[in-house]
């Protein structure tokens, strides 16, 4: 796999950077292949020329944009199978699931907003004032590796559908999904410069992408800690930021919950994608009177995700997306360790080659231990025990990050009583299934603005009032 062009104005163009950016197979450790790594220069050139085409993009209706976004949805749905192949290769996702989510999600939220311009108010009027939608302007998309197609249409399809041009900044660890997603782009024939791909290092294209004066909003997902770069690199423009940042989610299992369910189901969130999702519940909280039971449920059920090659049909758990990655994630659980955490899973042994993790679990975590507090990002679960709703609570909201959280009850008042005290963007109860139509996001430092549905278009757009 090699890509030697980086992506302007409608054409595949050379970039002035000869810098390269290797894509490594985390399974394998095997270099795959390599894409440019785009420069300053290139990023002004992207930036321009997404100005450029602003005008007649923004003039467009938002039916004429929406026809775009549905041509869009048929050239990506017909990658479905590439799209998944791509994402297991160069992130170690298991097939099975790259084909559900890696694939399907994304083309789930793209149809969502195609659909989305036949109903949605642009302008209305409000009183004597004609209230006005209008696209913010040129939008910078610096978007993570772990759901990476996911992430690139929660970004580009509402901002297209807004009116904005975009620049998008994929990952360097999944640069080749973003290739698929512009080969779609091309024959879709969007206008020229309406979508531009640079693909680069963090430090050099991210930056000067989220710096740029001809940027009007910046919408990054990633760590906390690079979110916070982003808001100093765009404050000195006063530009729009959004940001989807890191999680440390909290499952509270009331004690007249189904305990096998809500475990086995918990087990399963925190393994998903090796527990590479910020809004994995990785922290499991259990009532003193069913902990012992618990814990016998959730060491069973992270035995049934053995490590395994991501290209077979039965693997569930796949290696982290690198050896980067996989040292912090052993850090961590060794730090767990050292503080009085007790290892009921993962001891078994790793394969010699690729960046596997055994499937985790830590029992008697306390709520200020490193292992509760900071987002490991690999399928490690850290279960702590509780007396009641109260402390249950506590526990849940002592935390930076407020981004998801899950309640488990067999009386769903008291379970919509709970999950209406966390401070989290979002709380799944018994189970609930992700909505892709909801707002997402997170209090606290887990971000700022909302993705997906109506809100995730509303931070495309600006509002202006008209009075007549």
């Amino acid at each position: 796999m090699k890509r030697t062009h980086i992506y302007i104005g409608g054409e595949w163009v050379r970039p002035a950077s000869t810098d390269v950016v290797e894509v490594e197979n985390p399974a394998t450790e095997q270099i795959i292949g390599v894409v440019p790594a785009a420069g300053v220069t290139d990023i002004d050139r992207a930036v321009q020329t997404a100005q450029d085409a602003l005008p007649h993009w923004a003039a467009l209706s938002p039916a004429q944009r929406a026809a775009y976004l549905d041509r869009l949805w048929q050239h990506l749905d017909r990658r479905r199978e590439e799209i998944a192949r791509t994402v297991t290769l160069e992130l170690g996702t298991p097939l099975k699931t790259a084909m559900a989510i890696q694939a399907g999600l994304p083309l789930t939220v793209l149809r969502s907003y195609a659909d989305l311009a036949g109903d949605y108010k642009f302008s209305e009027w409000v009183g004597h004032s004609l209230v006005v939608k209008e696209p913010v302007g040129v939008v910078g998309a610096i978007t993570p590796w772990n759901y990476p197609l996911h992430q690139m249409i929660a970004k580009v399809a509402p901002a297209l559908l807004a009116g904005c041009t975009v620049v998008l900044k994929p990952a360097e660890l999944t640069p080749f999904v973003a290739y698929l997603l512009t080969d779609a782009v091309h024959e879709a024939e969007l206008p020229a410069g309406v979508f531009n791909l640079v693909c680069g290092h963090g430090p050099v294209a991210g930056a000067a992408l989220a710096a740029h004066p001809g940027v009007d909003m910046v919408s990054f997902t990633g760590s906390t800690e690079v979110g916070k770069q982003i808001s100093v690199f765009a404050a000195a423009t006063v530009k729009k930021v959004a940001l989807e940042l890191g999680g440390k989610s909290a499952n509270i299992i009331l004690d007249d919950a189904d305990l096998t369910t809500a475990v086995k189901v918990g087990v399963g969130n925190a393994m998903l994608n090796a527990g590479q999702t910020c809004t994995a519940w990785t922290r499991m909280l259990v009532p003193h009177s069913r902990y012992e039971e618990a814990l016998e449920l959730a060491a069973a059920a992270a035995r049934k995700y053995p490590v395994g090659d991501p290209t077979l049909p039965d693997t569930r758990l796949g290696p982290v997306s690198s050896a980067r990655q996989r040292a912090s994630v052993l850090a961590h659980i060794d730090t767990g360790l050292s503080q009085g955490a007790r290892l009921v899973a993962g001891a078994d042994e790793a394969p010699s080659r690729g960046h596997y993790v055994p499937a985790t679990v830590l029992a008697d975590v306390k709520p200020d231990d490193v292992v509760a507090q900071e987002e490991i990002f690999g399928p490690v679960l850290a279960v702590i025990p509780y007396s009641d709703d109260e402390e249950a609570v506590t526990i849940a909201n002592n935390s930076r990050y407020g981004l998801s959280g899950a309640v488990w009850s067999g009386n769903e008042n008291r379970a919509l009583a709970v999950a209406g005290r966390l401070q989290t963007g979002s709380v799944d109860i018994n189970g609930a299934a992700f909505n892709p139509l909801a707002p997402f996001g997170g209090y606290k430092q887990s971000g700022i603005g909302r993705e997906l549905g109506r809100h995730g278009l509303d931070e495309f757009l600006q509002i202006k009032a008209i009075q007549r």
